[in-house]
């Protein structure tokens, strides 16, 4: 028989071990930085690019800024360092922004106090020459001066004067007040003149990250503000301040993102996101203060793009900024917009400014094919002519279709109006379906009658016609004489005054 163990094992307790001991922080890895920011490094300490006004210590800061920031993003291969601006430029950029900022608040701060101005004191007498009197009685040169103007004769507090003037008493004694407190400020210590002095002059020197000399004014931004994003695409955001040059994309780059906005809007068609790009494109050429051919190359592809998806406000800021920019002689299409800016007036029924293209067009412009369809359309319907406006609806050069689109169908309901009066009792649907330019055409653009007699037909029943729609041997027949009162209520609803977002 085996005997037992005097002794029982019995396992650590886990509270006696001893830790294991801690290890070693990671040693950092060593970034090696390419060429190009190697070099920006070595062109920012460069005793020739100092900037007066700038030390080493902010200039290090600014450059430990720009590249971290540029790390992080991932952009730091992606940037041009050799035309990237020197931290000392970006920082001297900042400081007139500031200043500028400071510039502006000061002035609109003086724009609020209340000071006296000529409209606060009283109005000279002036003589009315023009004013009848007796050829009996002749004045006196002196006397004349001494005319007193009625509403000056009585001084109480019942005359005109007073109640033009609008104070109370409450208002007199504030105004006695502030000039009571007003005198007596000179009479003040000149110790606590001195210290207040001090105190302003600190509270300056803290507000602004730039303190001149005293004699020195920092200068106001006056140039364009040169961009050096890299993106191309951007979304566009309102700008209530100068923006960064590093969120403002440059020439090449603008050239680069219109080919890719135009290579989507054809494959996508998304217009939200072409008008958001187009628009973003439009703010940087502005702040950069770009007007070249390139410019007008913009301004007309999102004019036609907004025009395409009948967005009139955006095609009318894009039709306005085109007007001065032709006047330029940047190149572009401006017998294309000339065109479309007379359709437009037609279309907003706008009188004067329609007289002011007209008067601004020379003999040149007259003979363009394009300006002298849209001369014709606007001289038949102003002749009332829906017949020749009908056939210049079917000759319509560029995108006027689109222009013409949108007030066809008023002009319908005045055709309609007019055939009411002049074919009575009725008249054939083909023959209407052929003068209201109701075509159907099939996918190849030939004409189909039977198509177009459906549409003219579908237009007569929307409106409210198909009671006078008939039948009579074996021809469809529209009872004009019956229609009359009907459409010349919705020609007078459908010529009422066009509002237009962005209308000029």
């Amino acid at each position: 028989m085996r005997a037992s163990p005097a002794l029982t094992a019995v396992a650590a307790r886990p509270t006696l071990q001893r830790p294991p001991p801690p290890s070693a922080p990671p040693k950092p890895q060593k970034v090696d930085w390419s060429s190009d920011v190697r070099q920006y490094v070595q062109r920012a300490f460069d005793p020739a690019a100092d900037v007066p006004g700038i030390s080493t210590e902010a200039k290090q800061e600014m450059l430990k800024r720009v590249i971290t920031r540029a790390a992080e993003s991932g952009e730091i291969n992606q940037i041009n360092w050799n035309t990237y601006p020197l931290p000392q430029h970006l920082l001297k950029q900042e400081r007139d922004q500031n200043a500028l900022h400071g510039a502006q608040t000061a002035v609109l701060a003086n724009t609020n106090t209340s000071t006296p101005t000529a409209m606060d004191s009283p109005p000279s007498p002036r003589l009315n020459t023009n004013k009848r009197k007796s050829p009996d009685t002749d004045l006196t040169e002196a006397e004349q001066h001494d005319m007193t103007p009625p509403w000056k004769k009585k001084t109480g507090k019942n005359g005109v004067e007073h109640r033009i003037t609008g104070k109370s008493k409450t208002q007199e004694k504030k105004q006695k007040k502030a000039e009571a407190m007003r005198a007596n400020a000179i009479d003040f210590d000149p110790e606590i003149l001195e210290k207040r002095r001090q105190r302003f002059e600190q509270a300056t020197a803290d507000a602004s990250p730039y303190n001149p000399a005293r004699d020195e004014t920092p200068p106001a931004p006056t140039g364009p503000l040169p961009g050096t994003c890299q993106k191309l695409e951007k979304n566009y955001f309102r700008l209530t301040a100068p923006p960064p040059p590093e969120t403002v994309r440059p020439l090449h780059i603008l050239q680069q993102a219109v080919d890719l906005i135009l290579k989507k809007w054809k494959k996508e068609h998304d217009y939200s996101y072409a008008c958001d790009q187009l628009k973003s494109l439009r703010q940087d050429l502005t702040v950069q203060h770009i007007k070249n051919d390139f410019t007008v190359k913009v301004y007309e592809v999102h004019a036609r793009i907004a025009l395409e998806m009948a967005d009139l406000g955006e095609y009318n800021q894009c039709q306005t900024q085109l007007r001065a920019l032709y006047k330029l002689n940047l190149g572009g299409k401006p017998e294309e917009f000339v065109a479309y800016r007379i359709l437009y007036f037609i279309y907003t029924c706008n009188r004067t400014d329609m007289n002011d293209v007209l008067a601004d067009l020379t003999p040149a412009d007259k003979q363009k094919p394009g300006v002298q369809h849209a001369l014709q359309v606007r001289s038949a319907l102003a002749s009332g002519n829906y017949h020749k406006f009908f056939r210049l609806y079917d000759e319509a050069p560029f995108m006027g279709p689109y222009l013409l689109d949108m007030f066809i169908q008023r002009e319908r309901f005045a055709a309609l109006a007019a055939i009411c009066k002049a074919y009575k009792p009725d008249v054939s649907l083909q023959f209407l379906a052929k003068e209201l330019a109701f075509h159907g055409d099939d996918v190849s653009g030939s004409p189909v009658p039977e198509a177009g007699r459906r549409q003219c037909l579908d237009f007569l029943c929307q409106h409210g016609a198909e009671h006078l729609v008939d039948r009579k041997d074996d021809d469809v027949r529209f009872l004009a004489g019956k229609a009359g009162p009907l459409f010349e209520n919705l020609r007078a609803a459908s010529f009422r005054r066009v509002d237009i977002k962005g209308q000029i």
